[in-house]
């Protein structure tokens, strides 16, 4: 597909025994779009990504991708539709090389890739150089990266990055924010988790603040500065 709405999150509750993680949350991301979900520790926000990524289960609602609800799939068939997430701390694989590690995100096997998909990734992520080294080696940033490019490798249409600048030097946090701004394409949607607010003014489309598991305010990061009720739960921490 391409424009129109990617993922419609409607009524979604998570619950971890008496815990409300998320309360009957409804928000809709489309294709095109750099969304940033914001708000204090604990507000829900890593969760919605864990729900749509199947790795969490929800009490209640609908994660609709295109026409298809995704709860109660697996992992694997959310994949499969098209979701890939990085997680906040980079999960490579340290003993293979950086290219390997991209063919292993490919989810297919590298003989039926398109013809030059690995580098072409590998020159995204600015890690062609690289690309042969033993992921173990690599520095902390260029880790983030490479974890993104595992999941950018199969082309999805859900691409969720959970504090992708999380340890980051000032230059490598600004080169993160000229990759996600290129990775940007009317057939994809960019989810991302972030507490570094400068970083989510410069990517970011819309933002979502969520608080308590709930919507606190949606709109523009200019709004989201100047709301009251924003800078009292969180932006005044």
């Amino acid at each position: 597909m391409s424009g129109g709405t990617a993922l419609v999150i409607d009524g979604l509750e998570v619950e971890f025994g008496r815990f409300r993680a998320v309360d009957n949350l409804s928000l809709a991301i489309d294709y095109g779009e750099v969304r940033a979900l914001i708000g204090p520790n604990g507000a829900g926000k890593s969760t919605v990504l864990n729900v749509v990524a199947g790795v969490t289960p929800a009490k209640a609602g609908r994660i609709v991708l295109d026409d298809t609800d995704l709860i109660g799939l697996s992992e694997a068939q959310i994949a499969r539709k098209g979701v890939r997430r990085k997680f906040q701390k980079p999960s490579v694989f340290e003993v293979l090389t950086v290219r390997e590690n991209i063919e292993l995100g490919l989810g297919v096997p590298v003989a039926k890739a398109p013809s030059g998909r690995i580098d072409e990734v590998l020159a995204m992520v600015n890690l062609t150089e690289l690309a042969d080294r033993p992921a173990g080696t690599l520095a902390h940033g260029q880790k983030q990266w490479l974890e993104i490019g595992m999941v950018l490798a199969s082309d999805p249409k859900i691409l969720m990055l959970d504090e992708p600048v999380a340890g980051l030097t000032d230059e490598e946090r600004q080169r993160t924010a000229a990759l996600i701004r290129a990775l940007r394409r009317p057939d994809r949607a960019i989810v991302v988790v972030e507490h570094d607010m400068g970083f989510v003014e410069e990517i970011a489309d819309k933002v979502t603040v969520l608080h308590e598991g709930r919507t606190l305010f949606e709109g523009p990061m200019s709004r989201v500065r100047e709301d009251a009720r924003v800078i009292e739960v969180y932006l005044g921490r």
